[in-house]
């Protein structure tokens, strides 16, 4: 089976698609395409992420934007989980909580999260990442997972979401506090497109140029 080295990256979240892109770099074979200006309504690709767990979201936010581009496509669902909340907030990691005036949505969640944990006995915690790539009627999926443990003072400025309170395994430095090339080397998302792409050259998938 041979196809077009253009995936289309199912999301609106342009973090996300600069780390995918980033990642993706070891494999200059593949061209990562946002897909915003290939959708006709690209807002409706926020409401079909409306499932409660990670494969089902990535893969319906895949199949919609496979159907309206025609491209291969690539989406994920990620979200931090906590030991101590019981695995929450997993699939709502980036609706946790409520909006809150002078806070961006990615602060709120950190307070909100933080607030939550004052009486914990535990700070294990982990980001999963599971991904779902669609071309041609074949889909195919992958998971990748970083373990490790919550601060109570966010450090760091770079990355988003909850990375400047996540210290990974083995580490003394939260994923804010560290270069792209060092998270890209250990995080959820380099594990599972790593994996991707081995099942689909597994797959036997060759890309071709267009």
């Amino acid at each position: 089976m041979r196809l077009t080295h253009r995936i289309v990256l199912a999301t609106l979240n342009r973090h996300k698609f600069d780390e995918f892109t980033a990642i993706l770099s070891a494999y200059p074979e593949y061209e990562l395409l946002p897909a915003a200006p290939l959708l006709r309504n690209a807002d409706k690709l926020k409401h079909v992420e409306n499932h409660d767990n990670y494969l089902a979201n990535a893969l319906s936010k895949a199949r919609h934007v496979n159907w309206a581009t025609h491209y291969p496509s690539l989406a994920d669902d990620s979200g931090l989980e906590v030991e101590a909340l019981g695995g929450k907030p997993g699939v709502r990691s980036q609706r946790f909580a409520p909006p809150v005036e002078g806070l961006t949505q990615d602060q709120a969640n950190t307070a909100y999260l933080l607030s939550q944990l004052k009486k914990a006995s535990s700070r294990a915690a982990r980001f999963v990442c599971t991904l779902a790539f669609i071309v041609e009627g074949i889909e195919l999926h992958s998971t990748g997972i970083l373990e490790g443990t919550l601060i109570s003072d966010p450090r760091g400025s770079q990355g988003f979401g909850y990375d400047p309170i996540f210290v990974p395994k083995d580490s003394n430095r939260t994923l804010a506090e560290m270069t792209d090339q060092e998270k890209n080397a250990i995080s959820h998302r380099a594990q599972a497109l790593h994996r991707l792409v081995e099942q689909i050259k597994n797959h036997g998938i060759v890309l071709a140029k267009p």
